[in-house]
């Protein structure tokens, strides 16, 4: 039951959330690949060679699989036929057969005026069958690698599917593995697993994996409970957060504090005053040459320029990852209206972000945390020894770091300054395997290493450490308790020769 003063918690699902609608975040999957979008009607998406248009995914389940067609339209796949004739027969081995191009009558200009006619990749796969004079002859499973491998290139079939920890993590990973750090998934999947994630949780959270670990904490929460994101810089990172496509109802438990102002909190010179002045040292370091109002007013017109000039560096990323602005309240400087009404819609934001900023000081000052999650590119050693000061006791916290030595040297910080128990540096060793009817083997190729954990949980300071006097007298009785009896000569027994 929820209390008077309770905010309400997260709705049941809907029963048509697992329908794709207008504005959703979704996955696209093409074998192995994987690409996240935002539905938006008639805009172009480009996934493997392949433009389409969304438009007709919309009212559709996740899950479901949609063929390319002429125009770029999507439309849903058929179930699949049964395999023809000519796939049943197959050879006994393929020590007689040849690579010497010659086995395939159709040239690519046959291939690309098949293209131009409109005829369906599955249609061209099963005329390259036909038209391979060493098909027939080669063995069954050869057959099926040979007719997999052609699907791929000619067929253009894409699944929909929804955004999840798993999908997200496999997507980063495998295409822009620097942007988490090189956390492999299952690295991720032991941090939300030694982090004790649940809901109802407080759990603080410093990452630079653009929102990866973020997103995989709230969608494990469910919700409920508290986030506190401590980032470096101008404003936190969250990028795959928001391919997530979380409700509003999620954002509620969400808070965020700026890192260079976790020194003070642990002090107690923390104020209000010090968030007011956030945005203008953040402004521009050049303002102490000249005055800040000048500067101020062309500022605005700087942001847009800048983002543009980002983008257009980075042609990469924009084409990987068609996220949307974060901040959903983002319109183009055309639809913007008069700048006064601008600049008094950002003021309108920063203040409400100041609000939640003494919100998230609030909780932290506490010092209650349910539990730490480290996951950055920053030494780790500074960073866990200030912030598990707002962990409470008997909580668990988890540093990722891609390299092992930070780590060996944060835990040795750890042991000398004691309030932890159960360290444990660990490595997770991940393979891949193939599973298929009487060809189950592990893949040839595997990852190489997917980064390290430093896991503990807190207990509450000796209080021997505080009391000096304590702490000799208890030394003094150790070494009573290790010091040995010296041990008695005995004489030996003189032996008559």
């Amino acid at each position: 039951m929820e209390g008077p003063g309770e905010a309400p918690g997260p709705q049941p699902p809907h029963p048509e959330d697992h329908r794709i609608r207008d504005g959703d975040f979704v996955v696209l999957k093409r074998e192995d690949v994987f690409k996240a979008v935002q539905v938006q009607r008639r805009k172009k998406v480009t996934f493997e060679k392949q433009w389409f248009y969304l438009d007709n995914i919309i009212g559709h389940s996740y899950g479901t699989t949609f063929e390319v067609t002429n125009g770029g339209s999507l439309q849903p796949k058929k179930k699949k036929e049964e395999p023809t004739s000519e796939t049943k027969e197959a050879g006994t081995d393929n020590r007689n057969i040849i690579d010497d191009g010659k086995s395939q009558k159709l040239t690519q200009d046959d291939i690309k005026a098949l293209k131009d006619k409109g005829i369906k990749g599955e249609e061209i796969v099963q005329q390259l069958i036909e038209n391979s004079t060493t098909f027939r002859d080669k063995t069954e499973f050869a057959q099926d690698k040979y007719i997999k491998k052609k699907k791929k290139k000619y067929e253009a079939i894409i699944t929909v599917v929804k955004p999840s920890t798993r999908i997200l993590s496999i997507m980063y990973y495998a295409r822009e593995p620097g942007k988490i750090n090189h956390m492999r998934y299952d690295t991720l999947a032991q941090m939300l697993t030694l982090g004790n994630i649940r809901a109802g949780n407080k759990m603080i959270v410093m990452e630079t994996c653009a929102g990866l670990v973020l997103g995989a904490m709230m969608e494990r929460m469910g919700g409920f409970g508290s986030i506190i994101q401590l980032y470096p810089g101008g404003g936190p990172v969250r990028a795959a957060t928001a391919c997530f496509g979380f409700p509003k109802s999620f954002l509620s438990g969400l808070y965020e504090f700026p890192l260079n102002k976790v020194d003070s909190l642990l002090n107690g010179t923390f104020s209000a005053e010090m968030l007011s002045s956030e945005p203008k040292d953040s402004a521009s370091v050049e303002e102490s040459n000249g005055t800040l109002e000048e500067k101020q007013t062309t500022e605005q017109e700087k942001e847009d320029s800048v983002a543009e000039a980002q983008e257009s560096h980075h042609p990469q990323e924009q084409e990987t990852m068609e996220i949307v602005s974060q901040d959903p309240e983002y319109k183009e400087p055309k639809e913007r209206g008069s700048k006064k009404d601008y600049i008094q819609e950002k003021q309108r934001r920063q203040e409400e972000q100041r609000k939640r900023h003494l919100e998230a000081a609030a909780l932290l000052s506490e010092r209650n945390a349910d539990g730490l999650i480290v996951a950055s590119r920053f030494h780790p050693t500074p960073l866990l020894l200030t912030l598990l000061d707002f962990v409470a006791p008997s909580r668990p916290f988890v540093v990722y770091c891609q390299y092992k030595e930070p780590l060996l040297e944060c835990y040795t910080k750890l042991r000398e300054r004691g309030g932890v128990i159960n360290l444990r540096l660990s490595e997770t060793w991940l393979r891949n395997y193939q599973v298929l009817p009487d060809r189950s083997h592990p893949k040839l190729l595997m990852s190489g290493g997917g980064g390290y954990l430093l896991s503990g949980f807190t207990v509450a300071m000796d209080n021997l450490k505080a009391d000096p006097s304590l702490k000799s007298n208890a030394s003094t009785l150790e070494l009573h308790k290790t010091e040995e009896p010296a041990a008695k000569k005995r004489k030996c027994p003189e032996s008559d020769s």
